[in-house]
Formats: C-alpha cells, sequence, structure tokens
C-alpha cells in the first residue's frame, strides 16, 4: 500500500501527535523534502534538517577536549552541550536554544536520507530516534522526529530497487511507522496549475497527456528518468528559452530535456516542445493576410521545421490546389539545404504518390519542383 503526497500531508501529522516518528520511504525526487517542508509549515513548526547521508561518524558525539565555560550551551530543563560548530552538534545546539527561547514552539527535525548514511552514523542517531536521547541531552517535548528513506530491496514491493543504500536494523523498523509515498499524476499537475508562477503551460500539457512520464524507471543504459522533481527543473529551464532566438532554442531543447529527464522521455518531450511551438508558427501563416511576408520573418531553420511539421501533421494539404500553391510558394523561400530537407520529408509521406496522380495545375508545379530539388540533391 502507498499514500500519495495529499493523503501524506494529514497522515504524518496524525502520527507525529500520536507520538510516534514517521518513515517515509518514497524514490529519488518524488517529493518527500517538499513535503515535510509542507507540513512544518501547516503545523507551524520550526524545521531543521540533517540530510544523513552527507554526515561522517562522530558529527553527533564526536569526543572534545576540555572546554571553558563559554564553550558550552547550559540548557535549564534539557542539560549541558558543548557547542561544537560543525554537523549534528550544531543542529542540536539550534533545536535546544529554539525549544528554550520558545518554549511553545513545535519544531520538527527532518532526518533525510537516512538510509544512505553509513552504519556508523545511523547507529549515532538510533538513540534520538528511539530514545529521543544522547549523551546527557534528552530531546525537549516539542521536537518531532521524521526520517525519509530512499527504498530498498528488502522492503516490500521493492524488491528491484538498486539504491545505494544501507539497510536500517530491526529497532528502526520496530519503532518507526513506514509510510511510502508514491506519485500522482492528477495531484501533481493540481498543483503546477495552482504554484505561483504557474509551472511552464507545455509541462503540464504534455503531462496530462502523458500522465505515466511524471515517474518512471530508467530504462536500459540510461542513468537519467523523470520524477517530479526533475520535471519542474525542466520546466523552470524552459521558462528561460523564451528569450533565447528561435534557432539556438531548438539547438538546446533536447539536451536540457535529456539531462534531467533522460534519453527516452527528454527526447519525446522536446520534439512535443519543438512541434508545439512550429504548430504556432504555422497558425501564424495561415492567419497572416501576408502569409509569404510573415513567413520571411522565420529565421532559416524554424522555415524549415514550419514546414515538415506542417507536412507532418497534415499532409493531406498537397492534395489541396490553394495549399499546394502556398506551400509552393513558401517552399522557394527556404535556403537549398533547406528544401532538400522538406523534399526529403516529403518523399516519406503517402502525399507524394497522390501529387504524382493528381492533375490540378497548382499540386503539378509544386510535384515538378521537387523533382528539380530531388535532382539537384543527386548531382552533389
Amino acid at each position: 500500500m502507498a499514500l500519495t503526497y495529499q493523503q501524506l500531508l494529514t497522515a504524518v501529522p496524525l502520527v507525529l501527535r500520536a507520538g510516534n516518528v514517521p518513515n517515509i520511504v518514497g524514490e529519488a525526487g518524488i517529493g518527500k523534502s517538499a513535503l515535510v517542508q509542507e507540513i512544518a509549515k501547516k503545523e507551524g513548526a520550526k524545521l531543521f534538517t540533517t540530510v544523513v547521508s552527507l554526515s561522517e561518524k562522530g558529527d553527533l558525539a564526536i569526543p572534545v577536549p576540555p572546554l571553558t565555560s563559554d564553550s558550552f550551551v547550559e540548557t535549564k530543563n534539557y542539560g549541558r552541550l558543548a557547542n561544537v560548530q560543525f554537523g549534528y552538534s550544531q543542529t542540536l545546539v539550534d533545536i535546544i536554544k529554539t525549544a528554550e527561547e520558545n518554549p511553545d514552539q513545535s519544531i520538527i527535525w527532518f532526518l533525510d536520507e537516512f538510509n544512505r548514511g553509513t552504519q556508523a552514523v545511523q547507529s549515532e542517531l538510533m538513540n534520538l530516534v528511539l530514545q529521543r536521547q544522547i549523551n546527557s541531552i534528552q530531546l525537549p517535548d516539542t521536537v518531532k522526529i521524521i526520517i525519509a528513506e530512499n527504498p530498498d530491496s528488502s522492503m516490500t514491493g521493492f524488491e528491484d530497487t538498486d539504491y545505494d543504500v544501507t539497510a536500517g536494523d530491526d529497532a528502526i523498523r520496530d519503532r518507526t511507522v513506514r509510510m511510502v509515498m508514491e506519485t500522482s499524476a492528477a495531484e501533481w499537475l493540481e498543483w503546477a496549475k495552482n504554484r505561483q508562477p504557474q509551472i511552464n503551460p507545455l509541462v503540464i500539457d504534455y503531462l496530462t497527456k502523458h500522465p505515466e512520464c511524471l515517474s518512471m524507471k530508467s530504462q536500459g543504459a540510461d542513468d537519467l528518468h523523470p520524477t517530479p522533481r526533475a520535471w519542474e527543473r525542466v520546466a523552470t529551464n524552459f521558462d528561460q528559452l523564451e528569450g533565447v532566438p528561435k534557432t539556438l532554442r531548438r539547438e538546446l531543447v533536447a539536451e536540457l530535456a535529456c539531462g534531467d529527464l533522460g534519453m527516452e522521455v527528454g527526447t519525446s518531450f522536446a520534439e512535443f516542445f519543438n512541434t508545439s511551438g512550429s504548430e504556432s508558427d504555422i497558425e501564424a501563416i495561415l492567419s497572416s493576410d501576408d502569409p509569404i511576408a510573415t513567413f520571411q520573418e522565420f529565421d532559416e531553420a524554424s522555415k524549415v521545421i514550419a514546414l515538415q511539421d506542417w507536412l507532418k501533421n497534415d499532409h493531406e494539404l498537397l492534395d489541396d490546389a490553394k495549399n499546394a500553391k502556398l506551400f509552393h510558394d513558401l517552399l522557394k523561400e527556404v535556403q537549398p539545404d533547406g528544401q532538400m530537407a522538406v523534399a526529403i520529408t516529403i518523399s516519406g509521406l503517402p502525399a507524394l504518390e497522390r501529387m504524382y496522380n493528381n492533375d490540378a495545375e497548382e499540386v503539378v508545379a509544386l510535384y515538378n519542383y521537387l523533382a528539380v530539388i530531388a535532382t539537384r540533391g543527386d548531382q552533389k
């Protein structure tokens, strides 16, 4: 069984109020950190986060030489702590200070990537998680702990996972409440539409059509795959593309998408992005009072892509005399290499044979012009 983000927004606080420790298990990038941040905000709690995978043995209880009285934090109710300026010790100092200065303030200590820390690091945290105590320090009652882990193959339902984790021992499993997190495309899209600023509309449109692509396992040798966090990065990156010239933008789209989503989904989204942009160009041409003048304003790459995508989306347009003449006139505005690229696109479509059998003057003229382009290519 698994819970969505919205369900966990309700379930995790219930577990905290019952005096237990939630252990949120989910794939990397699914939104565990964002979930805890929103829970802290809704609960009015001060949030402290420790990334366990970045911690070293001794960060919590490292021996220190004799210190002066100024080197210790003396608390009224919770004990005495050396103020060492690193690792968990500093986090503990900040937590204890907050609890002392604001006794009614709720505090959440989020131990992220818990099972990606070494066994030694996890062992140091055991007393905090299980006994709420480390050395002479007792955690205040206002402090609640939340753990987040990536799946490991020993967990039911995750037998095929291959995260580089150190499985927790039975004490952690027995004393925490495992809450498996799953993605929900419907929830994510609702969040994306209401986010300020809104997530890039093309990302929303793509995932509305392909909700299965919100979160997927890597395919084959690809080491990247889409996650909700990756899609958010894609959206913000593509927002910045709006100010980039069209030719350069088309060169960058695939690399930016694949760099976050992996080759399969990244290439698919890049094609969707470019096609959506080209459809807008085509609409601009067809709705213009002077289609030729509008087309002439495009850069060379955009001219070729617009004609290619027009063919791919509606190759039967060449059966119509009026459309064939317009396409012919537009094709004349393209440089020779671009004309060859368009001709190659047409050669792979059933439209070419239908043009051959069409007696309309405009269609015959276009067919003959394409034959000239193809002959020019053969002569190279």
